[in-house]
């Protein structure tokens, strides 16, 4: 593992003219984020070395990372933390996040990933994994209790290993074989971490890969939040190609970028809800920011709605009975597998936490077998379409105090949004269901001063203008 020497300054604490005070690292279920210049070699091994003592292990620590300049630096310091505390650290490099789960999990062995996700570069964070998965609300309490800040105490000479790499290859060329032959992608490489692994892994499964648009800088590429400038060069990308489709992750490679042959994105809720069809789900469970059209398909005996985020949705999975087909996904197409489908080729065993490659190669999977263009199987879905954008460099406590505010005011919420409403829900943050059948979500995200909006609509257009309209008015009452 490359070394570092010395830890970051501090930020500056002034925050810019028009800009809200950034706001410190924060932990949770989800694992940590913050400013790099926050994430500092005490605070870091403070967390790493909490999570260590709260959990079991057999003196093994694996840890990956992803693309951002400031990986390294981190990840040296994890294996540091974990040295100083006697464990052996197998150092897994440069992989997807859910490739280094998968590795964790065969191994039984606990790991550290070294990601920021989607977020800009000039933030990081980490996120744990026990032996067996995702950590727990439990284990996030446990952590919290033990952290106290302190240097790394030790040197790590980390144990380099090729295994999560080959491992998450090999799940989907044994259950998939030759299944994409005779298809045509794009592939948008950016600066995911899976650039070149979802690359080769495409082409082992018979698909013809263009790579497009590496670049040699972090490029936060959300795939909720897709902008207009980077559909745009979809768009363009698809114009000239000729492609079955375009296809992308975000930074660390847990949720999926998919156009169709036009290059226009697909929400990733159809893109879950097209994976959970082709695997042969019998139960959905997803956050109830997903599209309705899922419960409209009949596809599936039930579908089970959670709070937004993974944890949330593996506590829904875990609660199945144990002869459901379960398969849970998030608006951001990440998806979850339950129970052991059957790949074209053979066996795709369980996979319980967030994975972009699964969505990617199911959904082409079908393409090649029906024959038919992405936009045909997603046309024969029923016609609810969503967006989502969101407000950035808002403090948490100011978009919890305004979705509160909203919450609580029937009369502050018609004056607010001008149409009347036929139902609210407050599973996660405030999502409103209108007379005229479009819904709005508002959400203070949990991991980034942000707000999130969703809506869905009975056309694309719709919720886009009605996402757009939204934010346009919260950041009016912010000026």
């Amino acid at each position: 593992m490359p070394r570092r020497r010395n830890s970051p300054n501090r930020c500056a604490s002034k925050a810019q003219k028009g800009k809200p005070l950034p706001e410190a690292p924060k932990f949770g279920t989800s694992g940590l984020r913050g400013r790099v210049c926050d994430l500092t070699d005490p605070l870091c091994a403070g967390y790493v070395r909490a999570f260590l003592t709260a959990i079991p292990h057999d003196g093994r620590l694996m840890i990956g990372r992803d693309l951002r300049p400031s990986s390294t630096r981190i990840a040296a310091t994890v294996a540091d933390t974990a040295a100083g505390l006697g464990l052996t650290v197998l150092d897994c490099g440069e992989v997807p996040t859910p490739a280094l789960a998968l590795a964790a999990m065969t191994a039984a062995a606990p790991a550290v990933m070294v990601t920021g996700s989607h977020i800009p570069a000039d933030r990081n964070g980490l996120k744990f994994y026990t032996a067996t998965g995702e950590i727990t609300k439990a284990d996030e309490a446990a952590i919290l209790a033990g952290f106290r800040e302190a240097p790394p105490g030790a040197t790590a000479r980390p144990e380099v290993t090729p295994a999560a790499r080959h491992t998450y290859a090999a799940r989907y060329t044994r259950a998939y074989g030759a299944a994409l032959s005779g298809l045509s992608v794009g592939l948008y490489q950016h600066s995911s971490v899976a650039r070149d692994l979802l690359a080769e892994v495409l082409a082992a499964l018979g698909a013809k890969v263009t790579p497009l648009g590496r670049s040699d800088h972090f490029v936060p590429l959300d795939t909720e939040a897709v902008s207009a400038e980077t559909r745009k060069t979809l768009a363009d990308w698809a114009a000239k190609g000729g492609y079955d489709a375009i296809l992308s992750t975000d930074g660390d490679a847990d949720r999926p970028l998919v156009t169709d042959a036009t290059g226009r994105v697909i929400p990733g809720d159809v893109i879950g809800t097209l994976t959970a069809m082709a695997l042969g789900a019998e139960t959905v469970v997803t956050p109830v920011s997903s599209n309705t059209m899922i419960e409209a398909t009949g596809a599936f005996a039930t579908t089970l709605r959670t709070r937004i985020g993974s944890p949330f949705v593996i506590a829904g999975m875990e609660a199945q009975p144990e002869s459901a087909k379960t398969v849970g996904f998030e608006a951001n197409g990440g998806v979850l597998l339950g129970f052991t489908a059957q790949g074209p080729a053979g066996p795709l065993p369980p996979l319980m936490t967030r994975d972009a490659f699964l969505p990617i190669i199911a959904t082409l999977a079908e393409v090649a077998r029906q024959g038919k263009p992405l936009s045909q199987l997603i046309a024969a879905l029923p016609a609810r379409h969503t967006a989502s954008d969101r407000l950035e460099n808002v403090p948490t406590d100011w978009s919890h105090a305004f979705v509160a505010g909203l919450s609580d005011d029937a009369a502050r919420r018609a004056a607010f949004f001008g149409a009347t409403e036929t139902a609210t829900d407050r599973t996660d943050g405030l999502r409103i269901s209108f007379a005229d059948g479009t819904i709005l979500h508002l959400r203070p995200s949990g991991n980034a001063p942000e707000l999130r909006c969703y809506a869905e609509a009975g056309d694309a257009p719709a919720a886009t203008a009605l996402v757009a309209d939204t934010l346009a008015r919260i950041a009016a009452l912010r000026t």
